[in-house]
């Protein structure tokens, strides 16, 4: 019996010692009565050194300090009979802390007499280590392929991010250059916000939207009388945006007296509201962008050569997504991960067809309409996974365009409605689309295949209003 009896403490020893975690236990004294293999490698103190010792040995930062270990009569575990399992640190024989999950329990006798505590230690270290791997690792690769809302891996798109922070620690003016559907929009915002300035406004302007007359009230604002409507005086959007950024779109697109009008305000820093001569003093950061070749613009004598110069103190190319082809996967999981948040759907990716033929496409419509394409997949796909035919018949067919396509997207009625600015769109047709689509310009944009600038400048071209009288 003795035998066995020695043969089973002698066993127990064993499987204490093989235990990857750290067990000790205590008396009810509060003495240490026993230390496995792992409290050695965790704590740095060997079984002589321990046992005999309080647990103060290993200075727990949820209990060194107060009276418990001290006291083992006033100990947690004596008291409530357990301790919830916590993170915290045990300070290692050569001084340094070690992150462990403490956990401790009482034993009792079949009198209800209590024999002692056993605790038990679990090492977080190499845990620690490997998260923090896995963080730095997702850090890098948010800070190498995204800025603000923009994301990029090639190298053409890392060059716009050094631009990018490169212009947000600085107060110049920056102009963006690009083709529709680029992002111009979200560079503008990726400078404004990465700057210290973000807190202040950044205000928005698209110069193609408004005639040259709206488009003066808005940037420069007016005094009451200035004209029929003007019942009150009203800040422009110069004023509204001082200490801050405004951000005019479509920057090719003002006439020559507008064009007069932003040299000054660059010049002088200061604007007067549409009838009034009171000069008031701005403090505002320009960004300006368009899709035109505003140099060959200014050969041609339609863009003022001293604005040209003043507006690309900075300037930046945004390149189109034909020049970073190798982005398209990454933006395709981003866009996918936003048309399931958007519809509550879960498909996972796109398929190796559909993928191939995105990657032949020739994008005339950029970005965006690799977004529309990956929105029209969501309308049609009901499964996990994207496939090739989810995708609009110009892409299936890697096509540019529909209108020589004898099969029509059977999908989508927007297709009868694209047209070129020479063909059959016409007044009637847009004023059709504006009602159907709640007067939103983006998705008739969409529905015509065409930017929302392009709408606006169809509007300004039939003089429909902005929004529906």
């Amino acid at each position: 019996m003795e035998t066995y009896q020695l043969w089973n403490v002698n066993f127990l020893n064993q499987i204490l010692d093989t235990m990857a975690e750290g067990l000790f236990t205590l008396d009810d004294q509060g003495i240490i009565t026993s230390w496995n293999k792992s409290m050695i490698k965790i704590t740095g103190y060997s079984e002589q050194e321990a046992v005999g010792n309080t647990c103060s040995l290993i200075q727990c930062s949820r209990c060194f300090g107060k009276e418990c270990p001290a006291n083992i009569n006033k100990c947690g575990v004596i008291r409530h009979g357990k301790t919830e399992a916590k993170e915290c640190f045990l300070k290692h024989k050569d001084g340094y802390d070690v992150a462990v999950i403490k956990n401790a329990r009482l034993a009792r006798d079949d009198n209800g007499q209590i024999l002692g505590i056993v605790e038990t230690i679990t090492d977080l270290t190499e845990l620690k280590k490997i998260k923090k791997t896995a963080d730095d690792a997702q850090k890098k690769l948010k800070k190498a392929y995204r800025l603000g809302n923009i994301i990029g891996k090639s190298d053409v798109m890392q060059n716009v991010f050094d631009a990018i922070r490169a212009a947000a620690n600085s107060h110049a003016t920056v102009l963006i250059q690009g083709e529709s559907g680029t992002g111009k929009e979200l560079v503008a915002g990726a400078i404004h916000y990465s700057s210290n300035n973000t807190s202040s406004p950044m205000i928005t302007v698209n110069c193609s939207a408004l005639s040259e007359t709206l488009l003066e009230s808005e940037l420069f604002g007016h005094v009451k009388g200035a004209f029929t409507g003007a019942h009150k005086d009203r800040k422009g959007r110069f004023e509204e945006a001082d200490g801050g950024t405004v951000f005019l779109d479509e920057i090719g697109e003002l006439t020559p007296y507008m064009q007069v009008k932003l040299l000054r305000v660059l010049q002088e820093r200061e604007i007067e509201r549409v009838g009034d001569s009171k000069k008031r003093k701005i403090d505002i950061r320009i960004i300006a962008a368009t899709h035109k070749n505003l140099y060959e613009l200014t050969q041609q004598g339609k863009f003022r050569e001293d604005l040209f110069y003043r507006l690309k103190v900075f300037p930046i190319h945004v390149p189109p997504l034909k020049k970073r082809r190798e982005d398209i996967p990454i933006l395709v999981s981003h866009f996918i991960k936003k048309g399931n948040k958007r519809e509550n759907k879960s498909i996972e990716s796109l398929d190796s067809q559909g993928m191939k033929r995105l990657m032949e496409h020739t994008w005339p419509g950029n970005i965006r309409e690799l977004e529309n394409a990956i929105e029209h997949a969501f309308v049609i796909c009901n499964s996990k996974q994207i496939e090739l035919k989810d995708l609009p018949i110009e892409i299936r067919e890697n096509q540019w365009s529909l209108e020589n396509n004898s099969q029509v997207n059977q999908f989508t009625q927007e297709n009868l409605y694209r047209r070129e600015e020479n063909t059959r769109l016409n007044r009637e047709d847009l004023l059709k689309l504006l009602d159907e689509c709640d007067w939103n310009k983006a998705e008739v944009g969409r529905r015509i295949q065409k930017s929302r600038t392009s709408v606006w400048k169809y509007m300004k071209k039939w003089e429909i209003p902005l929004q529906k009288a």
